[in-house]
């Protein structure tokens, strides 16, 4: 019964955190470094800003499943339910409901971008509060971390670092618009601090929810 309590939680807060990606996909002042990546091979290759991401979050569960071998566990599978969902609801969002809404105004799209920032930051600190599952990128890293000599935060970065150097590339290459902007240094900014913030405050409120043994 805990298991379902904590899948439908985690489902729930994914659908709010793909809705806070699509509203900084919307607001078009920079996205965070992986939603950059996507944004750039979305415009080239036509395949949708949430599907190609769900592809990047599956490729992190196989990467996983090469380096961990038999000490992947089985209950790690439920990653691939929250790449799906994550994907499909971006797309829903972005596309669908947001798709014919035009913003005008730089700081209504900063002010936007912002408010989706924090809207991702307590979601992802919601699903981390109950240690259940964590999300397809941040295990691959942590596998990695366990099988090498680097620190998880240490390849994490990297990743980004390689997800920033690739957008600008591919938008570039294709004379796009780059989706690398000051929205990603804010978000590289608030995101880390604000979830180590969070965590802590939320933890008693799951708890008291009976999402926590």
């Amino acid at each position: 019964m805990l298991i379902i309590k904590k899948l439908c939680f985690t489902g729930f807060f994914i659908i709010i955190a793909a809705t806070g990606v699509a509203l900084g996909l919307k607001a078009a002042v920079g996205v965070g470094a992986w939603d950059a990546f996507s944004q750039a091979t979305s415009m080239v290759t036509g395949i949708k800003v949430g599907t190609f991401s769900m592809m990047m979050n599956l490729s992190c569960i196989v990467v996983q499943l090469v380096i961990l071998k038999k000490d992947f566990k089985p209950l790690a599978f439920l990653q691939i339910f929250m790449a799906v969902l994550l994907g499909v609801f971006v797309n829903l969002v972005y596309y669908d409901i947001l798709g014919s809404i035009t913003i005008s105004g730089y700081f209504v799209n900063l002010l936007i971008y912002v408010g989706s920032l924090l809207v991702i930051i307590a979601a992802v600190a919601l699903i981390m509060s109950i240690d259940f599952l964590s999300f397809p990128l941040e295990a691959a890293c942590v596998a990695i971390a366990s099988k090498t000599r680097f620190k998880f935060g240490t390849i994490r970065q990297w990743v980004d670092i390689f997800a920033i150097i690739g957008a600008v590339t591919i938008a570039f290459l294709f004379q796009n618009p780059i989706p690398v902007r000051e929205g990603t240094v804010i978000g590289m900014l608030m995101f880390g601090p604000l979830i180590a913030r969070f965590i802590p405050m939320f933890q008693p409120l799951v708890k008291k929810w009976g999402l926590t043994e």
